[in-house]
């Protein structure tokens, strides 16, 4: 890096200015060609940059996390960060750094079975937290005003009062989309294939798909490949998810549906049953045609609204 080094004994006590919206934000160089995305290159500087790496650093110290597959813990990263500092920001660059698989972690479910989570090394946590830094002031003025998962100034509360809107308009018909195990099946090529719309920096490209690709220690010892899903558990698998379903909020958006969406929940919003059964059938075609996603047809249900949860909320009409 150039420039003065700081350690991460100065990012832990403070010793910093203040943050900006993009950390790096002088290293992007981006370049729009005519009828195509903007383009951004020079992003791998910006995550390694001395404000963005600092502030990762104490994202995940505040955060205080379990240790991953290494057991190294947050109070054992700082001094073993400078003494590798070098060799890993020149592996970073070169774009043959290696992440380590990720541990997993059932969680039980209320209503039966598993969810899976993917805890990173304390490391890889620190450099996951970095890129999405980088990455979030480049995706989220794009994303749709109906999506709000994991999004900074949104919430679920907000997706409550927005589907209550259109409850109260006269849109009391609703399609409940289920994908199944949508972290854990997301088609990482066509992830690869949606970054490389915005990104042009391909060391940072590489960075992000060994992410994907690190593989996962299991309960019982065994390391498995990651061919396929991103793991919920570090800072960059949820907004990767919604740089992925930003293609279906779009396809939505054209069509002029009315829509929430909060991770991989989404319930549509239409005025009558029959308009539901047909918009069922086309995004499931465009979920399972285009984005090689699994719509559980089970748990995927049109009617009305007050026979619908979501996020845990029930609409209906009294007096």
């Amino acid at each position: 890096m150039q420039g003065k080094q700081k350690t991460t004994e100065s990012y832990r006590s403070g010793d910093r200015a203040e943050p900006e919206a993009l950390s790096g934000a002088d290293s992007i160089a981006y370049t729009k060609p005519d009828g195509k995305e903007t383009l951004y290159d020079g992003l791998i500087e910006a995550v390694l940059s001395e404000k963005n790496l600092g502030e990762a650093f104490r994202q995940v110290v505040a955060n205080h996390g379990a240790p991953g597959s290494d057991g190294m813990t947050v109070e054992q990263l700082p001094a073993w960060f400078e003494r590798n500092r070098t060799v890993l920001t020149d592996k970073i660059r070169k774009g043959t750094y290696k992440p380590l698989p990720v541990r997993r972690k059932e969680i039980p479910k209320p209503n039966g079975g598993v969810r899976n989570l993917g805890i990173p090394s304390v490391f890889d946590r620190v450099l996951q937290q970095a890129v999405a830094q980088v990455l979030v002031p480049i995706y989220e003025p794009t994303f749709s005003e109906s999506s709000y998962g994991f999004r900074p100034g949104r919430s679920a509360q907000d997706a409550i009062l927005q589907a209550k809107t259109y409850f109260e308009e006269g849109y009391g018909t609703v399609v409940d989309l289920d994908l199944e195990k949508f972290f854990d099946t997301l088609n990482q090529d066509i992830l690869m294939n949606i970054l490389r719309e915005r990104i042009a920096d391909k060391s940072l490209l590489r960075l992000i798909k060994s992410f994907l690709r690190s593989g996962v220690v299991m309960p019982d010892g065994i390391v498995r490949q990651t061919r396929e899903g991103s793991p919920q558990g570090g800072p960059l698998s949820p907004l990767l998810s919604n740089i992925y379903l930003d293609k279906f909020d779009k396809l939505l958006e054209s069509r002029g549906l009315r829509f929430c969406r909060y991770a991989d929940d989404c319930m549509i919003f239409v005025r009558s049953q029959r308009s539901g059964e047909r918009v069922r059938e086309s995004v499931t075609r465009f979920l399972e045609g285009k984005l090689r996603l699994k719509v559980n047809q089970e748990k995927t249900a049109v009617g009305p609204a007050y026979m619908v949860k979501f996020l845990g909320f029930r609409l209906y009409r009294t007096k």
